[in-house]
Formats: structure tokens, C-alpha cells, sequence
């Protein structure tokens, strides 16, 4: 069920700010965005910092591999919004579309290198079972992913277990593949802050 405060529940110079980014870029403003100017204080600033620092801090994953971690665990929540929109940016970021379509209709089978495959099983694990072991990092580790990498892809499992589950909460609103495809192009340029 839609959330009518993802309609109206802001001040006015925010809706002014909304007006002129549709009158810019000729989509309204995704519900996922809207959602960080709604109590500010509370969720919008707090998150848009962790979400920045997990997708566009410094990682020795790609944009584009980070992307498509966050499409990965939207696919396995089936939050419909995000694994658009994170589709279409990793689309992007990697210039190959036809690579994350693979990622997210078999994993086992897609054309990613080892460590990434091993990175994302584990995070398809924590986001369907809710936890991972010893033996899980292990077996990442083993594929030649660094302790780092391991925490920097759990950021962004975290960052999106939580938007995925607000997302679907607030019934955000799923535009069309342009409206997704110019977000896709605005976080590639501007990240999440």
C-alpha cells in the first residue's frame, strides 16, 4: 500500500526543489529519493551517508560490481524499484547489460570472475537466511576476496536489505526504463549524496 506522505509530506521549498528537478530532467523525483527528504533528520540524511560511503567510497569493487550487488539482493527480495533501477546502473557502469541480466537469472552460470560469483552467493545467503558463518567467509575468502571486500560488500547488502524493505513498505512507484535509465546515468555521475 502506497504511503500518501510520499506525496505531499514536505515543506514547501521541497516541493519547490521537486518541481524544478521534474522540470530539469523531465521524470519526477523516484520515491527512493523522496523518501530521504521525508524526516531528514531521522532516515534521509543518516542513510544517504552509509548508502554513499557502501556505493561510492573507497572499494576495491567497481561501481559497476557494487551496483550489481545491490541488484542482486533487491532480485532476491523481489523489491521491484530497486532491482530496476541498481539493473540499469550497473548496466552502465559495466556497458554490458546483457552481464548483470545473466547475474540475476542464474548466478551460477553467469559470465562474472570468481570472486565476485563467491561474494554475491554469500550475500544471496544473508539476505534469504538472515546469516552467515565462519565457513561462508571462508569459502569467499577462498575465492580470493579480501577481508575488506567482504566488509564493503556486507555494507551493501546491508544498505539494501533496509531500502528494499522501505520500498516495498511505502509502495514506491516503478517508472518507466527511461525514467530508470536517466536515475542510472544521475547515480553513475553524483552517487547517493
Amino acid at each position: 500500500m502506497r504511503l500518501n506522505i510520499l506525496n505531499n509530506g514536505y515543506k514547501f521549498g521541497t516541493k519547490v526543489l521537486f518541481s524544478i528537478i521534474k522540470a530539469v530532467s523531465g521524470y519526477p523525483l523516484p520515491d527512493a529519493a523522496r523518501l530521504v527528504f521525508y524526516r531528514p533528520d531521522f532516515y534521509g540524511t543518516p542513510a544517504k551517508k552509509f548508502t554513499q560511503k557502501a556505493m561510492r567510497g573507497p572499494s576495491s569493487w567497481s561501481v559497476a560490481d557494487r551496483e550489481l550487488m545491490a541488484a542482486f539482493v533487491s532480485n532476491i527480495n523481489a523489491c521491484t524499484f530497486c532491482v530496476k533501477a541498481h539493473s540499469a546502473t550497473s548496466t552502465i557502469a559495466y556497458g554490458n547489460r546483457a552481464k548483470v541480466n545473466q547475474v540475476l537469472a542464474n548466478l551460477e552460470t553467469a559470465p562474472v570472475e570468481a570472486p565476485l560469483r563467491a561474494t554475491l552467493a554469500m550475500l544471496g545467503k544473508l539476505t534469504r537466511e538472515h546469516t552467515v558463518n565462519a565457513d561462508d567467509i571462508r569459502t569467499v575468502m577462498a575465492a580470493g576476496v579480501t577481508p575488506q571486500q567482504v566488509e564493503d560488500a556486507l555494507a551493501v547488502c546491508f544498505a539494501f536489505n533496509v531500502t528494499n524493505r522501505l520500498a516495498d513498505a511505502f509502495g514506491f512507484f516503478v517508472p518507466s526504463a527511461d525514467a530508470f535509465e536517466a536515475g542510472a546515468k544521475y547515480l553513475i555521475k553524483r552517487g547517493y549524496s
